[in-house]
């Protein structure tokens, strides 16, 4: 079973998180990260392979990990 949770929109980024439910009851986290439109359009996904023993804690594991992200793009801009 997938959790999906609201999408977070960060500057010009969409983040995604899903939170997936393993046949052993723990969880796996991932996010989507979007920029663009239309053809232009990029999706950066991000897979971690730490699991979790609820949804939630996955999916705020996968949206940190997302801003880390475009943290880091921003500094690199920047500089």
């Amino acid at each position: 079973m997938n959790h999906d949770h609201t999408p977070l929109a960060v500057g010009k980024y969409l983040v995604s998180p899903l939170a997936r439910q393993l046949d052993e009851g723990r969880y796996a986290a991932s996010v989507s990260i979007r920029s663009g439109r239309g053809s232009a359009t990029h999706d950066r996904v991000l897979r971690f392979s730490t699991l979790f023993d609820d949804a939630a804690a996955a999916v705020n594991y996968a949206t940190e990990h997302a801003l880390n992200w475009i943290r880091e793009r921003a500094a690199l801009s920047c500089a």
